[in-house]
């Protein structure tokens, strides 16, 4: 009988969150609509970074709600070519950020441009790691983010919320012998067949073991990321947090190390969404609880 164990990743200090914003967010003024998601997947892959997503949002927030309060809405994904791989190989959890995110958004009724990612702090605060190999990513996200908003403004965001659970939700699947890749395929099956019947869809999927291999030696048998999104909660959140879209489309790691005889899931909890982009409006509360207890039913259901 295969064991399913639900580890809770929580940090020493979890309780008492340091205070201070999680986000950096950048403004730039973009009257003329010079500056748009296109050009700013331009910049950021000449300077270093691979952008795995690029997927506007106003469209199906018109198709499914009717409306929108955005000119620009884009949920952009992307990972540092060079550093990424080091950073997994050091620490195996660091898949809920590869990709990472970055949001960009401009209101209907505004010529400024805005632009939103987490800080290294609050990456390392949520993978419980430390923040060498996250800082040097991030110095050089901000470089390429100030080359593709000349003039921009950067600010924190407002301090982060405390919060007390678990900021990245995980699950190992003992394997008891059986053989990894038949496991691994009946695992992706059952994990891409369970996201429809629950709202989940699935703009992008990533074989990270093959970039590991490229620049190295990989520890794992296999390394899997996928982009999961549920439009109701990035909708609902964008009207009174649009900077929260650093955090979508969230990313969920699968992986099993060579000398382990386990496949290990888990993504960022929707604690993260609550606490560094400060959300307190009771929808957006509402769905960011759905989404998670259905994701989570999701993985219960597939490891059992």
């Amino acid at each position: 009988m295969k064991k399913i164990v639900l580890l809770a990743i929580a940090l020493i200090c979890a309780v008492n969150l340091q205070a201070k914003g999680d986000l950096h967010l950048f403004s730039v003024e973009n009257k003329s609509g010079a500056i748009t998601p296109a050009t700013i997947e331009e910049t950021l892959g000449k300077n270093g970074f691979s952008v795995d997503l690029n997927s506007e949002m106003n469209t199906p927030f018109m198709k499914q709600f009717q409306k929108t309060t955005f000119s620009i809405f884009t949920l952009m994904t992307v990972h540092h070519t060079a550093l990424t791989p080091e950073l997994v190989n050091t620490y195996p959890q660091a898949g809920v950020f590869t990709p990472m995110g970055v949001g960009i958004y401009q209101a209907k009724d505004e010529t400024t441009l805005h632009v939103s990612i987490l800080t290294s702090e609050a990456q390392a605060k949520i993978l419980g790691t430390d923040t060498k190999i996250l800082s040097q990513i991030e110095s050089d996200l901000i470089k390429a983010l100030k080359i593709a908003l000349p003039g921009a403004k950067m600010n924190l965001s407002e301090d982060s919320l405390k919060e007390s659970r678990s900021l990245v939700t995980q699950y190992e699947l003992d394997l008891d012998g059986e053989d990894w890749e038949d496991a691994k395929s009946a695992f992706e099956m059952n994990l891409e067949a369970g996201f429809e019947p629950y709202g989940f869809v699935m703009p992008s999927f990533m074989d990270f073991n093959e970039e590991l291999q490229e620049s190295g030696e990989s520890q794992y048998d296999f390394y899997i990321t996928y982009s999961i999104c549920k439009l109701p909660v990035i909708y609902t959140v964008a009207l009174s947090r649009p900077e929260a879209s650093a955090f979508a489309p969230c990313t969920t790691m699968v992986y099993k190390k060579k000398d382990e005889d386990k496949i290990v899931v888990g993504f960022p909890a929707v604690y993260n969404w609550m606490s560094s982009a400060k959300v307190e409006d009771k929808d957006a509360h509402e769905v960011l609880m759905k989404a998670q207890n259905d994701f989570e039913s999701i993985l219960k259901d597939i490891t059992e």
